[in-house]
């Protein structure tokens, strides 16, 4: 295997036996790198440091986030024996597979069902989510934060990270029969890049990826040919627009005359009601037991409505059998009702508190400073998500990020930003408009909070307030606006998203604010193209100083998020950017509450 590691793997191995890099960036980057993650996992048990021997206790750690690749080993007791063949007079129960997995059921999931289009526009994860079982994506990363192929098999960069093959697994088919092939690749690629497509993706690929950069070696094989090193290529395929269509795509993802290589096929949509996706024939994966997946027999998606109540009571009456991202207040009825199991996980998902910089009084550095220094951390962490979470310091890197470097985080101080709003020469009190979404307890109570701590910096907040629909309409042009923004595994992805520009200068689709700081953008390319950690950490401790000191956000806290299931309900792994990851869900009605 070491004839065909990446140079850069060695080395890395040499940092975690040293103790300079974690175990956690050793595995998320040798990945990111062509290692298998069965691969990744083995060289850091042979390159970890003396005096980092396992316990026993921390083995089990080790395997807490299983590889999905890896079915489960059989239960000695999972066959029923000859005697447990249900009598004449009782009906007959599903038979467990390996591992105790059922065959069969519907899943209910209460989640929003909005309009959509073309997934290179996805805006929100339940957006991709509603359709993952149908469309699949090129590679995944998994709630343990490792990219894994999906229909990539694998995938090599050169030495400098410029050139990177894209192996295609062989035999896939679509559901209407046809072999995917480099073609289907390429198409949904060149897609992303178009501006008029009006992707996300764009901000992933800016200053890195052209069209003619894009060959087709073979029909399984793609060569990526960048013009500047990028570290994050396997990752960036599996973000949540990057789903993959057939090159005959219609435009519309609802249409359902889509074929789809996923295990499941779209049978049902109603915008702002139901989605239901049915287990198809023939799909490439196979369970445990040797057949092809799912073992559901289908999924429905239930549009429950902005108010949490409505999805709360869902939940806890069994309507539904999970729901999407929970907020905090729901999650503490949810462990009060025995049969509902609910996980959390740390994450890299904030509430982004943005300013347009194209606008007044934002314009203006010294404004926007005053705004982040009447922020009261801490409260605001306390009464929007009740302490849980992590303090932020207005910059959009965190602390679960293998990149993220600690710096001091400003503290409350209204005496100061009066000054600034001073030195700015306007008058106080200051009437500014914020907009928030109502369907965000946690935005609105961190709105609320604000509000009351920036009196006193001599501002006068303005809430206006509107439905979360609403705001998703317009999230990108309200002067000032609370924005939810979700988990990404390296903080090098998600800053291109929001805080550059285009090769003309113009601020790319996510760019909400406006914002762009040519000292910034090119510390963040250096950086995206470092695959060294500790010199990453180094431009990334530059880059997020700059973003506090000048930059157009305010980030108060960073949020565990939560997912609840009724304890029937089997594989729906807690994942960090909410992907619904359930190929290999299946429901137990022997545990039924």
């Amino acid at each position: 295997m070491a004839d065909n590691l990446h140079p850069a793997v060695p080395e890395l191995q040499k940092a975690l036996r040293q103790g300079r890099v974690g175990r956690r960036e050793f595995l998320r980057t040798v990945t990111l790198l062509g290692v298998s993650a069965t691969s990744a996992y083995a060289l850091a048990a042979c390159s970890a440091p003396p005096t980092a021997a396992p316990a026993p206790t921390s083995a089990s750690a080790a395997t807490k986030a299983p590889d999905p690749t890896k079915a489960p080993a059989p239960a000695a007791t999972a066959v029923p024996a000859p005697t447990a063949v249900p009598a004449p007079t009782q009906a007959p129960k599903p038979t467990p597979l390996p591992g105790g997995v059922v065959r069969g059921g519907t899943l209910k999931v209460g989640m929003r069902v909005p309009k959509v289009d073309h997934p290179a526009r996805f805006s929100w994860n339940f957006d991709a989510n509603l359709f993952r079982p149908v469309f699949e994506y090129l590679t995944e990363t998994g709630p343990d934060n490792i990219t894994r192929g999906v229909l990539a098999e694998s995938w090599k960069p050169n030495a400098d990270l410029t050139q990177w093959t894209l192996n295609l697994r062989k035999g896939i088919k679509w559901s209407n029969g046809d072999e995917f092939t480099a073609d289907d690749a390429v198409w949904n690629i060149k897609e992303w890049l178009k501006p008029e497509t009006k992707s996300s993706m764009l901000g992933l690929w800016e200053g890195f990826l052209k069209p003619e950069g894009i060959q087709i070696v073979d029909k399984n094989t793609i060569l990526l040919k960048l013009d500047a090193p990028k570290l994050d290529v396997p990752e960036t395929l599996s973000q949540y627009p990057a789903m993959i269509m057939h090159h005959s795509f219609d435009g519309d993802i609802k249409s359902g005359k889509n074929p789809g290589t996923g295990p499941y096929s779209l049978t049902e949509i109603k915008v702002g009601e139901r989605v239901k996706v049915t287990k198809r024939d023939g799909y490439w994966q196979n369970g445990v037991d040797g057949k092809p997946l799912p073992y559901l027999d289908s999924i429905e998606y239930i549009d429950l409505g902005e108010d949490e109540t409505a999805s709360t009571n869902a939940m806890l009456s069994g309507q539904v059998d999970t729901v999407y991202e929970p907020q905090v207040e729901a999650t503490q009825a949810f462990k009060a009702k025995k049969g509902i199991i609910v996980e959390s996980i740390p994450t890299g998902q904030s509430r982004v508190l943005r300013m347009r910089v194209d606008q007044d009084p934002w314009k203006d550095n010294k404004v926007r400073t005053a705004l982040k220094l009447s922020q009261d951390r801490p409260a605001i962490l306390d009464k929007a998500y009740f302490g849980q979470g992590a303090i932020g310091g207005d910059f959009h890197v965190a602390p679960v990020h293998p990149d993220y470097a600690a710096i001091d985080i400003p503290k409350y101080d209204p005496v100061k930003a009066k000054a600034l709003l001073t030195e700015a020469g306007l008058k106080t009190p200051l009437a500014v408009k914020l907009s928030v979404g109502t369907g965000w307890s946690d935005v609105v109570a961190y709105a609320e909070s604000l509000k009351d701590t920036a009196k006193a910096s001599g501002f006068d907040i303005q809430l206006d307030t509107m439905p979360t629909s609403a705001y998703w309409d317009k999230w990108t042009e309200v002067p000032a606006g609370i924005t939810p923004w979700t988990h990404r595994p390296l903080g090098v992805m998600i800053l291109p998203l929001a805080y550059i520009a285009d090769k003309n200068g113009k601020p790319v689709p996510w760019n909400e604010s406006r914002w762009v700081d040519k000292e910034f953008s090119d510390l963040l390319k250096k950086a995206q193209g470092t695959y060294d950690i500790e010199a990453r950490k180094a431009i990334m401790k530059d880059i997020e100083k700059i973003q506090q000191d000048r930059g157009s956000v305010a980030i108060a806290f960073w949020m565990p998020i939560f997912s609840a299931r009724w304890q029937h309900v089997n594989n729906l792994p807690a994942h960090p950017t909410s992907f619904h990851l359930w190929r290999e869900a299946f429901i137990d009605p022997s545990k039924k509450a």
